[in-house]
């Protein structure tokens, strides 16, 4: 795990290593925010259109969910092993996470439709004020992305990835854990603290662009970090979600 500057899969070291350009273009930290709001503007079309069919068929969310959650996966898979291919299949990857996105956000805005009417809308604005605020205090330096700050979110975001697992292991067999979906003080403290890594998590995925945009990594790079970024705003977004609807279960 040292390896890794960043909690992000996506975005290591070694991601840059192989991909010196020898291009007169390079990627830069404005070109991959441009490229994160196009795939952005993608997940957004394509939630719209799987909010839309949820409320207009309801039984069709399943397979709007399956698809996307499916799709993203393969396609996060092969932009991971094939990079130079980042500039066709990251908007596709937006596409299908705003299927699996849409889709479950309008379950979830059905489920609490009366105690949290606004439950969707509270999730995106915070999410988006979380991102800002990260970007901003890693530009003005006021979170350094030092070796220390990096190996604690690393070891917390792998310590995440490891309970996740177990808990959909033990899940399989009917063990249910209580505080990953009930409003008890411990389930909040836990949706807090994953909350939390999340959002530190982008303060390392800034770091990472910022690299490889200083070592002169090829243009198409930039269409891969902005597809690492929005890896780590879709978490982040899932956990704000999750963390409200366990203050409305209260």
């Amino acid at each position: 795990m040292a390896l890794f500057k960043s909690g992000n899969p996506t975005l290591s070291p070694k991601v840059f290593e192989s991909v010196v350009s020898s291009d007169s273009e390079t990627m830069s930290m404005r070109g991959t925010l441009n490229k994160f709001g196009f795939m952005l503007l993608m997940l957004l079309g394509s939630a719209y259109y799987s909010w839309k069919e949820f409320a207009g068929n309801g039984g069709n969310v399943q397979t709007l969910i399956w698809t996307g959650l499916i799709g993203g996966f393969v396609l996060a898979l092969v932009i991971m092993f094939k990079k130079e291919w980042a500039p066709y299949l990251a908007p596709l990857y937006g596409l299908m996470e705003g299927l699996f996105l849409g889709a479950i956000s309008a379950a979830f805005n059905a489920a609490f439709e009366k105690q949290a009417p606004n439950i969707v809308m509270n999730a995106v604005g915070l999410t988006f004020g979380t991102a800002i605020a990260m970007y901003f205090l890693y530009t003005f330096k006021i979170i350094k992305a030092t070796q220390r700050f990096k190996s604690v979110v690393i070891t917390a975001t792998a310590g995440i990835a490891v309970f996740y697992l177990i808990t959909l292991v033990v899940g399989m067999f009917g063990v249910q854990m209580p505080f990953l979906t009930e409003g008890s003080p411990l389930g909040i403290i836990i949706s807090l603290a994953i909350v939390s890594i999340a959002a530190l998590n982008l303060i390392l995925d800034f770091d990472m662009v910022e690299q490889g945009a200083a070592a002169g990594a090829p243009k198409y790079m930039e269409w891969y970090c902005a597809f690492g970024l929005m890896v780590t705003i879709v978490w982040l977004y899932m956990e704000m979600l999750r963390l409200l609807s366990k203050l409305n279960r209260r």
